[in-house]
């Protein structure tokens, strides 16, 4: 017996917030230093429900899906997230798809498909169907700007936790990069994998140079050991780098051409994608589909609570990054934030869409 036709849920109201947290103590990484962290929350209306969608950008961000993307988008059908991705791309045209307006759309796009999800009552992990329950965690943080002891710290605490891939920050010091990651080794002992992050601080022959040294502390992953622009020096470092030590990179990718320049480079073993960066869930997606038709796995860079959900249907994906900075704001400002059990993070069933409530009491104080 045939269905009666859906009737359409068209998008009613696109609003957007933004709430600056300090850092818990000043961080840096290879070639930035920061102390505050500015979350951009969207909030989609449609069918007497409310999306919500969020990223890591700025103010201007906000202004852009204020000014730019809201308008374009509202009237479309909820269910049509192709169709707003559509849109709101072709809305940015002369602005240019990179940076601020790529990170405008994404939070757009995660607030769309939370929509979606909860309208139907799914998770958007059943939404899309998946290929898992859950993705291994790695825990990232140990920025250049921590102490030894606090370095060791946070490292060994996620390694006793049950991650079994921890990553620290490298990039200001050569020498005193080495003495840190041999610091790390013996703090998480030989079972726990060592990645590390030079965030293209080195030039080609010291991070060649450094990668040598690092593999005699068994370090399995060098993320930007040069510039992600630098797709020979990735290149050179993938052939000329010890075995077994991944080179990674991809997290400054903006849009499917972007990964689909790194892949046919053969600049990485793993290609990185971020949700808050390339265009949502739907152009993480897009990434995700580009790193399988290369056979490359995909590894999800921060915001852990979205990929947790998107990265259950993703085949490639090898693992997210559980990131100090985010991983703290989501469990400060939402319920239902995800965090890693027995290693993995597995988003819970029982909870619509991303799963998660902004906690407005608590967000309040930060709003900008």
């Amino acid at each position: 017996m045939p269905h009666a036709p859906r009737v359409e849920t068209p998008i009613e109201r696109i609003g957007v917030e933004t709430f600056t947290i300090p850092t818990d103590q000043p961080e840096a990484d290879g070639t930035m230093d920061w102390d505050s962290t500015t979350l951009v929350v969207v909030t989609a209306e449609a069918g007497g429900r409310n999306g919500l969608g969020y990223g890591y950008a700025d103010m201007a961000t906000a202004r852009l899906i204020a000014d730019r993307l809201a308008g374009r988008v509202g009237g479309i059908d909820a269910f049509d997230t192709n169709r707003a991705w559509i849109v709101m791309t072709e809305a940015v045209r002369n602005l240019g798809r990179p940076g601020i307006a790529a990170m405008a759309i994404s939070a757009v796009d995660v607030a769309l498909w939370d929509l979606k999800g909860r309208l139907l009552g799914l998770g958007i992990a059943d939404l899309l169907g998946r290929a898992r329950d859950g993705t291994p965690a790695y825990g990232s943080g140990g920025f250049t700007s921590y102490s030894d002891g606090r370095l060791v710290e946070q490292l060994a605490g996620w390694a006793r936790d049950g991650l079994s891939a921890v990553k620290m920050k490298i990039g200001r010091d050569a020498g005193r990069d080495r003495e840190r990651v041999a610091l790390v080794r013996t703090a998480i002992g030989p079972d726990t994998d060592l990645y590390v992050d030079a965030n293209g601080a080195y030039d080609r022959k010291l991070a060649l140079a450094q990668a040598g040294r690092f593999a005699d502390q068994g370090v399995a992953w060098f993320e930007e050991p040069v510039s992600s622009d630098d797709l020979e020096g990735l290149r050179l470092l993938r052939d000329r780098g010890p075995g077994g030590m991944m080179i990674a990179a991809g997290e400054y990718g903006y849009t499917p051409i972007y990964f689909r320049r790194m892949l046919e480079a053969g600049a990485v073993d793993v290609l990185q994608a971020d949700g808050t960066r390339c265009g949502g869930i739907t152009g993480f997606l897009a990434a995700a589909a580009l790193a399988e038709a290369f056979t490359v796995p995909l590894s999800a860079h921060t915001a852990p609570t979205l990929h947790a959900q998107v990265g259950c249907a993703c085949r490639s994906l090898k693992n997210i990054e559980y990131f100090h900075d985010h991983a703290r704001i989501e469990a400060m400002l939402f319920d239902g934030a995800i965090t890693p059990v027995n290693g993995e993070l597995a988003p819970d069933r029982t909870r619509p869409g991303l799963g998660i409530e902004l906690k407005r009491a608590d967000a309040e104080r930060f709003r900008t």
